[in-house]
């Protein structure tokens, strides 16, 4: 056992909880635990994050709190905290800050959770304990996968200097059994070498193992920090179709995560279902692969996965698929005569999909754009992804906001005129293209012709009275179905009762709100969540308001997740529209609850607008 360990189970010997377990029991416990040192007054555990691990307070002082109610409690060296251990109602919404210089270990819960199965009796000091081991493995957008990704880290990264031939490389790889091999200079990362390219870049083309392994290393590899979440290194393996991801602390490398660490998570599907997509030659097979998408939503479902972290893995998916048909239609028509970025409007923009929909998209050319030379490319270019984007299921758009649409696909001189003349003219038509056109996201080409473009964008809607005056009004057409009396309004829909409609009732108009919010401060989020959160901190709604509408959020998106879900597993075409007999009483007054604060934050900005503060 390493000294740390060893050093810490001796430690534990000592404790009046810990100190009951045999010697076998605390080595093993000590040898999972992670130990950190903390400044004073620096976070632990932010509200939600608590139950990520169980927290010994080796040495200091910290205080666990919840800021909305004002409550408090001083805990000193010794305390047990966090998973198990924190009472269940405090554990989702307290936070954790050390008074002083804190050295912490922080104990996995599995491990915690396969201890008291072994030692019954401890039970009692774990009043938070699930009851079941499974319980202790979360689903996906909850507990493992909402974890800092330093606590899946299981060993030290194992490295080579770039300068050791191929075979030398190879040869560390089968000794310590892994699938990848960091390139470091120093601590310095320089490089990465997967079995994948030992097996393309080498035997496929019959490279001598004695050249240097940085000659078949990826020079830049896509890294992620061991303080951001699992979900996100979920997210980078999806959408860039790559298997290991080193983890930084700074500028050095404390582990590597792979796809394999997150196979016992329903959503690591994704990132699989991203190879698969990233393999097809023609838009025939892409269609095939496309089928599958409904079935992973319906697993996240069953999952329980939070609606922020479906909608990005969705989303991910209609990525994954445009970038391999624009590929494909470079390699039919050839490499683009100029340079251009194609976007992705609405629901894609935000990392907001659910089942598939319509495309929304649009194409930014460089202002070299001559359509006498280019036009014809562009136009078979266009036509190429979109055509392909139907027969995989994202439908053509009614209103044909499309790259394939003339008006839609245009040098990055016309975008700019046409959002000035949306916010210098905010006529009906124009509030209308706001809606798709102001939530824009890069997919392929090159960012500078979004990001000029962007900046343009914000720096005229911010503190503009007049264009955010119909902004406001044109977010209220879209209400809650609540009644005069807080009964719900229901919308007919075909031949059977009335329902909800969890879309335009539901979402929208939350969507709406946020726009209104990221417009008026100048943010540039395009996620409603993430827009909520940064009009917080701007000031443009108060921490509360912002809260509520996340939370709002995600219970009517998961709603209309679970709908859809069971409709796929019943044979039917998914949709927005729920009847109410599918929900208890309990979901019900959810709901009301849900659209109650919509309605509310509505009436604030309508009265906030009428007042003048804009």
């Amino acid at each position: 056992m390493p000294q740390a360990a060893d050093a810490l189970a001796t430690h534990m010997a000592g404790h009046p909880v810990l100190g009951q377990l045999d010697d076998d029991a605390r080595n093993s416990l000590a040898s999972e635990a992670r130990q950190h040192t903390l400044a004073a007054h620096e976070p632990l555990a932010r509200a939600g994050q608590l139950a990520a691990h169980t927290h010994w307070l080796l040495s200091g002082r910290v205080t666990l709190r919840d800021p909305d109610l004002g409550l408090s409690v001083t805990l000193g060296a010794g305390s047990l905290f966090g998973f198990g251990a924190t009472p269940l109602p405090q554990l989702a919404t307290w936070e954790a800050v050390t008074l002083s210089e804190c050295n912490v270990a922080l104990l996995p819960p599995e491990a915690v959770q396969a201890m008291c199965q072994r030692h019954r009796a401890l039970t009692y000091f774990f009043p938070s304990l699930p009851a079941t081991p499974q319980v202790a493995s979360p689903h996906p957008g909850q507990g493992m996968l909402g974890m800092p990704l330093r606590q899946w880290v299981r060993r030290e990264p194992v490295s080579v200097a770039p300068g050791v031939s191929i075979r030398e490389a190879s040869e560390r790889m089968r000794d310590e059994q892994v699938s990848s091999l960091l390139l470091l200079d120093g601590e310095r990362l320089v490089g990465l070498v997967t079995d994948r390219d030992l097996r393309n870049r080498v035997v496929a083309k019959g490279l001598q193992i004695d050249r240097p392994v940085s000659e078949i290393a990826t020079p830049s590899p896509h890294v992620a920090t061991a303080d951001s979440l699992a979900f996100d290194a979920l997210l980078l393996m999806a959408r860039h179709n790559i298997h290991h991801v080193p983890l930084m602390d700074g500028g050095r490398v404390v582990g590597m995560i792979t796809a394999t660490d997150l196979t016992q998570q329903y959503s690591t599907s994704a990132v699989h279902l991203a190879r698969e997509i990233d393999r097809q030659n023609s838009v025939e097979d892409l269609a095939r692969v496309s089928a599958r998408i409904q079935h992973l939503q319906r697993d996240l479902a069953a999952a329980d996965a939070s609606a922020y972290n479906t909608g990005h893995i969705v989303t991910s998916m209609t990525d994954s698929f445009t970038v391999r048909l624009i590929e494909l239609a470079q390699a039919a028509l050839g490499p683009p005569p100029i340079g251009y970025a194609w976007v992705a409007a609405g629901s894609q923009a935000r990392n907001e999909q659910a089942a598939r929909t319509d495309q929304d998209n649009c194409l930014v050319l460089e202002d070299t754009y001559d359509e006498a030379r280019h036009g014809a490319y562009f136009r078979a270019f266009s036509r190429w992804v979109c055509d392909g984007l139907a027969a995989c299921g994202y439908i053509h758009c009614p209103g044909d906001m499309m790259a394939m649409t003339d008006t839609w696909r245009q040098p990055q001189r016309r975008w700019v005129q046409y959002f000035r003349q949306w916010i210098d003219e905010p006529d009906p038509k124009a509030l209308m293209l706001t809606c798709v056109f102001f939530d824009l996201r890069l997919i392929q080409g090159r960012a500078d012709l979004l990001e000029r473009l962007r900046n343009d964008v914000l720096a005229r809607t911010r503190g503009n009275s007049l264009f955010l005056a119909h902004m406001v009004g044109n977010a209220l057409k879209h209400r809650p179905p609540l009644g005069l009396f807080g009964g719900f309004n229901l919308t007919r829909h075909g031949d059977g009762p009335g329902v909800i409609d969890l879309k335009h009732g539901g979402v929208v108009p939350i969507v709406d709100l946020a726009r209104v919010y990221a417009l008026a401060g100048g943010l540039s989020a395009v996620n409603t969540h993430d827009r909520l959160e940064q009009a917080a901190r701007a000031g443009e709604i108060s921490a509360a308001g912002a809260r509520d509408l996340r939370e709002a959020l995600e219970f009517l998106f998961k709603m209309r997740i679970s709908h859809q879900a069971r409709q796929t597993a019943a044979g039917l075409k998914p949709d927005n529209f729920l009847a109410l007999e599918e929900l208890s009483n309990f979901e019900r007054t959810h709901l009301k609850n849900a659209f109650t604060v919509v309605q509310t934050l509505q009436e604030v900005l309508a009265q906030r607008y009428q007042s003048g503060r804009f």
